[in-house]
């Protein structure tokens, strides 16, 4: 289960899985003739941060789904069995309804994280090549451990409107 390794491993993983010259996947794709090579390509390198985040992710929301599945009374399925319906017509009309909180919050969360991701694309590719897959994680990371410059990022401004309900605003200058 991908979810268990640890970031940086993961990161790690996926450094040695790209090489053209060592890893599986880049001598893969070289060998059948897409001249892969992530250290140098952006699109590449997008595509590999991409895919490694997938992979590394996947396996949560497959057990949200299916901790999901398994919250559906039985009940509904012996009444579609009863009204013979098909496995299509089950899908739509019984698991998908009934899931929908599940996929929001399975969504929710990966959306939440995708703004948190640090660790395996900068140990994959560096924020490379140049600064193709730098994200605000890194660049605040960069200006706060690198330059230490603490004050700097993220400066946020919290409001009260008068409803009584706080926004926060987060910006990098």
């Amino acid at each position: 289960m991908p979810l268990l390794i640890p970031w940086n491993v993961v990161g790690t993983i996926w450094q040695i899985f790209g090489r053209p010259d060592i890893g599986l996947m880049g001598y893969v794709l070289n060998h059948i003739g897409l001249h892969y090579n992530y250290v140098s390509n952006e699109l590449d390198a997008w595509a590999t941060v991409i895919v490694m985040d997938v992979w590394h992710w996947t396996s949560l929301v497959a057990l949200l789904c299916y901790a999901g599945l398994k919250s559906i009374p039985d009940a509904y399925y012996q009444a579609a069995q009863i009204d013979g319906a098909s496995r299509w017509a089950v899908f739509t009309a019984i698991q998908l309804p009934k899931m929908n909180r599940v996929l929001l919050i399975a969504v929710l969360l990966r959306f939440m994280d995708s703004f948190m991701i640090y660790t395996e694309p900068f140990v994959v590719t560096g924020g490379g090549p140049g600064n193709s897959t730098t994200f605000v994680s890194i660049e605040l990371v960069k200006i706060a451990l690198g330059q230490f410059d603490l004050a700097r990022p993220p400066r946020c401004r919290w409001s009260t409107t008068s409803s009584s309900s706080s926004s926060a605003g987060c910006f990098i200058p």
